[in-house]
């Protein structure tokens, strides 16, 4: 067993901008007086830095989990400014339950980010990634109900959880709708899909048992703001497969801003009923213009579009005509209800 180690961090100073709007009209419904300690766990990961820059901004206490003492040079490149501001980081092993429980304890609630990453996006995910992924889930949910201060998960899983069913695709992709894992593994390039499908699957089973109240976001593919700049190394696991989502009108993405605001809407909305998953995308990859644009921006050329002589009976003056679509009508509900409510307090 090992012991949560908090690494030494200069503790927050005050600030007077709790509550303000950023970033396209998002504003945060918590007052300085209400600053909570929420977690996130792996704070060195791309998703996960841009969560905490947008919930330092929004007021919270944050605490941060990595799993070695080296990640905090990831995160350092990563968040400059907002080291300073962090409440502590700690480190903290996603195969050990205690030192994830120490971590945790106190706080409001944990924002699960990522079991695993390849920071270098060399070799993606394989089999043995998909299984820590699994197990680390369970431990995380289990933390989360032993040591929490409030038993709230809000877990970071993917649209790749949601999409991939073979070639028996319904009309429609929504919260209800669940990967194939036989289908996964069987393809063995989708050990991603693999992964983020089991790993939900786990929480959600381990919330029932821990009485821990979860919700998840499936998000597309993490895009920085401007089109057509993804993020590369979460990028090269997700596209796998990728020429048959686009063919399929499942290549979606999303500003990787957008999904941490998301996360935050989603969290402060448990009180007024959040419940479930939320699936999360801006867009869909509709046009070979666009899929060739993105290939050539992660200089994966080909993957995507492929032999576009394959994509004939999709293809009408460039735009791909998708067999299924997919909604984001849940998680665009829950934004404007708790829009309005954010307004009327103002």
């Amino acid at each position: 067993m090992e012991v949560a180690m908090s690494l030494p961090i200069e503790l927050p100073k005050q600030r007077n901008d709790y509550g303000m709007c950023f970033a396209n009209s998002f504003s945060c419904s918590l007052n300085a007086r209400d600053r909570k300690i929420v977690c996130v766990t792996s704070g060195n990961s791309y998703f996960g830095s841009h969560l905490i820059k947008k919930l330092l901004v929004c007021g919270y206490l944050v605490r941060v989990t990595i799993q070695n003492q080296a990640n905090l040079e990831d995160m350092k490149e990563l968040m400059r400014e907002e080291m300073e501001q962090l409440e502590s980081v700690v480190v903290a092993k996603m195969g050990d339950l205690e030192s994830l429980c120490s971590a945790f304890r106190g706080c409001h609630a944990i924002f699960h980010t990522s079991s695993f990453i390849d920071p270098h996006g060399i070799s993606g995910y394989t089999e043995r990634m998909a299984f820590l992924e699994t197990e680390a889930a369970k431990n995380v949910i289990e933390a989360c109900g032993r040591a929490a201060c409030i038993k709230r998960c809000i877990f970071t899983s993917s649209l790749l959880a949601c999409i991939w069913k073979g070639n028996d695709l319904p009309n429609l992709i929504d919260e209800s709708s669940w990967s194939d894992e036989a289908f996964c593994r069987e393809n063995k390039q989708l050990w991603l899909a693999l992964a983020k499908t089991r790993a939900e699957k786990a929480a959600w089973n381990k919330a029932r048992e821990m009485k821990v109240k979860l919700v998840s976001l499936c998000p597309g593919l993490l895009m920085a703001p401007s089109f057509p700049n993804a993020h590369l190394e979460t990028s090269i696991p997700y596209l796998k497969g990728g020429h048959f989502m686009l063919r399929q009108g499942l290549l979606a993405t999303e500003d990787v801003s957008k999904v941490a605001e998301a996360h935050i809407y989603v969290y402060e909305d448990m009180d007024y009923g959040a419940c479930g998953r939320y699936i999360c995308f801006g867009k869909i990859i509709g046009t070979l213009e666009k899929a060739i644009q993105l290939e050539n921006g992660l200089n994966m050329h080909g993957q995507l579009s492929g032999n576009q002589n394959l994509l004939a009976v999709e293809v009408d003056n460039d735009e791909i005509h998708p067999r299924t679509r997919i909604t984001k009508s849940k998680l665009s509900r829950l934004i404007f209800r708790s829009s309005q409510r954010r307004s009327c307090k103002q």
